[in-house]
């Protein structure tokens, strides 16, 4: 296992959850007490949705520093923003509506169409250059980017095969994923991923046991495992039923 990375493994889903809560509310504090603000990338998935269900709750839900915390998403299906399988409505049902962080600082993937995928990661693109006030061909630096992993290994809506893998330039770019229920998705790239401060993965259950297995143990070319951040910290929480093949 690279010894760039950190794994951390907890008995359960439950206590994943509550430990990547408090992690990110450390990320949190600390991000605005050095810079005035916060910067996170949210991700979908069934993990993320139980820790954002502790964030909204005490004592994170108080302590956060929620109105100097600026939200964008890591990927996001083309579909309406109420729809079951959009990542923003998981994000604002679960924690965006319950805590007082500003609308105008909560930056959604607009997509509703795949034929608008294009233009919609134009559009986001330009969302991240006007708040972290870029200049042309600069990235923009998370406090956070917060992802899971599936078990064919994509993260994000970074599928293996994809040519969205290969991109060395765009912060976000359209995909097709021919194999998912909903195949036109929004995405940031590597660049971005490997720019953060801080990059966090969660995964739990019996069915990322062997993807997490070859992502972190045996190397092999996944899309997860290609999240490597030049400058920052990658760490990779998992529950026990996840970890299961990691050996001691």
């Amino acid at each position: 296992m690279d010894d760039s990375l950190t794994v951390k493994i907890f008995d359960d889903a439950s206590a994943l959850a509550t430990a990547a809560a408090q992690t990110i509310a450390s990320i949190a504090s600390e991000a605005v007490s050095a810079r005035g603000r916060f910067t996170v990338a949210l991700s979908g998935g069934g993990t993320p949705r139980e820790t954002y269900m502790r964030l909204a709750q005490p004592p994170y839900g108080e302590t956060v520093p929620w109105p100097q915390t600026f939200v964008f998403f890591s990927d996001e299906r083309c579909v309406r923003h109420d729809h079951p399988e959009s990542n923003y409505r998981m994000a604002q049902e679960t924690l965006l509506a319950k805590v007082p962080i500003p609308a105008s600082q909560i930056f959604p993937i607009l997509c509703e169409h795949g034929a608008e995928s294009d233009a919609a990661a134009a559009d986001y693109a330009r969302a991240l250059s006007e708040v972290f006030g870029l200049r042309r061909g600069e990235l923009p630096r998370f406090d956070l980017i917060l992802l899971g992993v599936g078990i064919d290994g994509h993260t994000g809506s970074l599928f293996p095969g994809s040519p969205a893998l290969k991109e060395v330039f765009r912060p976000v770019v359209a995909v097709h994923a021919a194999a998912a229920a909903i195949p036109e998705r929004i995405t940031l790239t590597y660049p971005v991923l490997n720019h953060a401060a801080h990059v966090i993965f969660l995964a739990a259950g019996a069915e990322k046991t062997k993807v997490v297995r070859s992502a972190l143990k045996e190397g092999v070319l996944l899309p997860a495992g290609m999240v490597r951040p030049a400058n920052g910290r990658l760490v990779w929480m998992l529950d026990r039923a996840a970890a299961a093949l990691l050996g001691p």
